[in-house]
């Protein structure tokens, strides 16, 4: 996404580059709050760290904490290439501990987004500007404080609530259901003082990639729909379907016609499903769906040259899921022979041969074993073919080779999530809603995304066949882990032929990740989590 706030990210990024070269500062450049902020350039420069920030690992670590210790991403060895340290294959076997990178590489992002918030807050409180617009502003930062609290209560659980700046204390662990009051009275009592989204294309990118109502609504959508599991109290399922009418109740969101169009490398703020998305760009570090999600014997027939990855594909468990005749959303995978794609987000009848052959390209979808080296398919041409590649984030055919970095935008929330959050509470036991006289029953609610999708229409939907329609519909959108949890299959194990030496953690506190051990011997106050 090449338009929205690259201006942003682009001023963070010399500040931080200024700030590690330009050692001796004068006085009078440096921003106090006597000079700054007051307008709302000053505004929009002073914000972009906390942006910037969430993109810079969203997509990577982040992503793969919620999708690599499932079934839905894995990337294994090859020959001892992309085995790094053994990361890839601890999430897949729920072995990790708390020193692996991510556990403590996202703890550390998340609270440096949290403490930002909390210095952006200082700040604006501090600031000259008028009532209104200070309120505004401050709105926008305590949305973003509690996304980032949301997502480190949902990878965590029990974790400190800080709110001041500077910290005066080290703070100490807080019970996970404290932390869910937290966000949610935050975020009702903020909710009415966010943007909404309107008709107006100029007006919607301003906004995008910023809280707006409906991203208040969605998080707690979120939240209420695994409130027993976050709180260990009663469930909320009737607050997942009234979050879903107020965001339903904003005309302007609404299913785009084709499902390929909101994950293009042009997508931005003109998709009308998006409800919140992270921005990226070639030069804006996070999107590596292609790089490490491609196969780079095709990268030729998708009309770039630049050196990609074999390595992170899907299970094959996972792939069967996309099993409907019609469905559009099957085309978000390669496998099996490979054809020149069409240009639209389909394939034409050109087969794509190996460079220099009369080969076709065909993708299987098993990853075989060659031991002894741990979770490794080997590294032949055959085995470089072993596993069905995403590409949902269609590739970018622009991509330099300077970064390999995607355009592609990635959505956080997008209303056809919305629709299935409410079904699954309705067949949870909620009472449906209707929305401009339909009910909107589960059945409904499902078959307007298959309709977009081109698929069969279900005649019936039980939780069964709602978490099969979450995995064709969000695959790859950093959901599946939290799906898994509230349904009770994340302990599944997915075993690889021909006969895997490794075996999968079952223990349910592998549900939470540790805190880093270097936090806790930084500060005393933390509590490690169960199980570690």
């Amino acid at each position: 996404m090449k338009r929205i706030y690259l201006f942003v990210f682009v001023l963070a990024a010399l500040l931080g580059f200024s700030a590690c070269t330009k050692l001796k500062v004068d006085v009078e450049s440096q921003y106090v709050s006597s000079n700054f902020p007051t307008t709302s350039n000053d505004y929009a420069a002073l914000f972009g760290t906390m942006y910037s920030n969430l993109s810079s690992q969203y997509a990577i670590p982040y992503w793969r904490m919620q999708e690599l210790s499932t079934d839905e991403a894995i990337l294994p060895a090859r020959d001892g290439n992309f085995d790094d340290g053994g990361q890839y294959r601890l999430m897949h076997y729920h072995t990790w501990n708390y020193d692996h990178p991510y556990v403590t590489g996202i703890w550390q992002w998340g609270f440096g987004g949290i403490n930002n918030c909390n210095r952006l807050m200082t700040l604006t409180i501090q600031s000259k500007a008028d009532t209104v617009t200070k309120t505004a502003n401050l709105a926008e930062i305590r949305a973003m404080r509690a996304l980032y609290y949301f997502f480190m209560m949902d990878l965590y659980g029990n974790v400190p609530l800080i709110t001041n700046f500077p910290v005066a204390t080290p703070p100490a662990t807080q019970p996970r259901a404290k932390v869910f009051q937290f966000i949610e009275s935050e975020l009702l009592s903020i909710a009415q003082q966010l943007p909404s989204k309107t008709s107006s294309l100029a007006t919607n990118t301003l906004q995008y990639g910023r809280p707006t109502k409906a991203m208040a609504f969605a998080v707690l959508m979120k939240m209420y729909l695994n409130a027993d599991i976050y709180t260990g109290g009663a469930t909320r399922y009737n607050d997942v379907v009234a979050m879903a009418d107020s965001i339903q109740q904003n005309k302007n969101y609404y299913l785009d016609a084709r499902f390929r169009d909101i994950f293009l490398p042009t997508n931005g703020p003109q998709i009308n499903e998006t409800i919140f998305a992270i921005p990226y760009d070639q030069q804006i570090p996070g999107n590596q769906f292609t790089r490490f999600g491609f196969y780079y014997y095709l990268v030729n027939a998708y009309g770039f040259n630049v050196g990609e990855s074999i390595a992170m594909s899907t299970t094959p468990e996972f792939y069967k899921r996309f099993n409907i005749p019609g469905d559009f959303r099957t085309k978000t995978w390669l496998v099996g022979p490979q054809f020149y794609p069409d240009g639209t987000g389909g394939f034409t009848n050109q087969p794509v041969y190996y460079p220099g052959t009369t080969t076709q390209i065909v993708i299987n979808p098993t990853l075989t074993l060659v031991p002894p080296k741990p979770m490794d398919l080997g590294n032949t041409i055959a085995s470089q073919a072993e596993g069905i590649r995403s590409i949902k984030y269609y590739p970018d055919p622009t991509t330099i080779q300077a970064t390999r970095l995607n355009g592609n935008d990635v959505p956080v929330f997008r209303l056809a999530d919305v629709y299935l959050m409410k079904a699954e509470a309705i067949l949870r036991g909620a009472t449906p809603t209707s929305m401009n006289g339909v009910l909107q029953t589960p059945a409904y609610l499902v078959n307007l995304l298959r309709t977009r999708a081109g698929a069969q229409l279900a005649p019936t939907v039980t939780l069964d066949t709602l978490l099969d329609e979450r995995a064709r519909e969000l695959s790859w959108e950093g959901w599946r882990r939290n799906d898994l949890i509230r349904f009770g299959e994340f302990e599944k194990s997915y075993p690889l032929p021909p006969s895997d030496p490794l075996t999968m953690n079952t223990d349910v506190t592998r549900r939470l990740f540790p805190i880093p051990i270097s936090e806790i011997k930084l500060n005393s106050n933390l509590v490690q989590n169960p199980g570690y």
